[in-house]
């Protein structure tokens, strides 16, 4: 038998032997990720988030949910509508690191942090990373106040059905404790929709 590979027939696939390798040689996190924006074009912007997402060496998105329109909740009157999206990825990047990133994309789409709870073209909010538990002030987990805003818990529930919070529970049971998916005003919007990239 001719054991010379370079002319033998091959059925030897890159793309899953580097999958393959790429969760071997990483410890592969699932982490859950929150986008939200109330200015400029909100789903171009969240849009652009998800693909910057997606261009993060050692980040993969497993899925993206609904879109869902909100009004703002707390800070200044008068806030324009928030769109609202729950991203769930596989990554072999630290919390820290990821939280880093998702300040890299806000600023790249022009995130001003001048009023607490103002208006933003982008947040990035780790929501919660393969059950940890942090009080780091730098990076609360799971986010704080998560478990109890109909915003977070509708598109979070969209994209991952047996999501838990670390800590409160399921979120479809927290949803229904908060009176559903349309709680809190919250209303998907099934006439717009986030894609994941080729």
């Amino acid at each position: 038998m001719n054991s010379d590979p370079t002319t033998s027939p091959s059925t030897f696939d890159l793309e899953s032997r580097v999958d393959s390798a790429d969760t071997t040689l990483h410890s592969q996190r699932c982490a859950v990720v929150a986008l939200g924006s109330n200015l400029g074009n909100r789903l171009d912007t969240l849009q652009g988030a998800v693909d910057a997402l997606a261009d993060t060496p050692g980040l993969r998105i497993k899925a993206v949910s609904a879109v869902y329109e909100t009004e703002a909740v707390g800070g200044p009157d008068e806030q324009p509508n928030y769109y609202n999206a729950v991203v769930v990825l596989r990554t072999s990047l630290p919390p820290l690191d990821l939280l880093e990133r998702g300040n890299a994309i806000e600023d790249a789409f022009g995130r001003v942090r001048t009023v607490r709870w103002g208006a933003r073209t982008l947040d990035v909010d780790i929501l919660a990373y393969e059950g940890v538990v942090s009080d780091d002030p730098q990076l609360l987990l799971p986010h704080p106040r998560s478990h109890e805003r109909a915003f977070v818990l509708a598109p979070w529930l969209d994209a991952q059905p047996d999501a838990e919070v670390p800590g409160y529970g399921q979120v479809s049971v927290l949803l229904e404790k908060l009176g559903g998916p349309d709680a809190q005003g919250v209303r998907r919007r099934d006439d717009i929709r986030l894609t994941l990239p080729e």
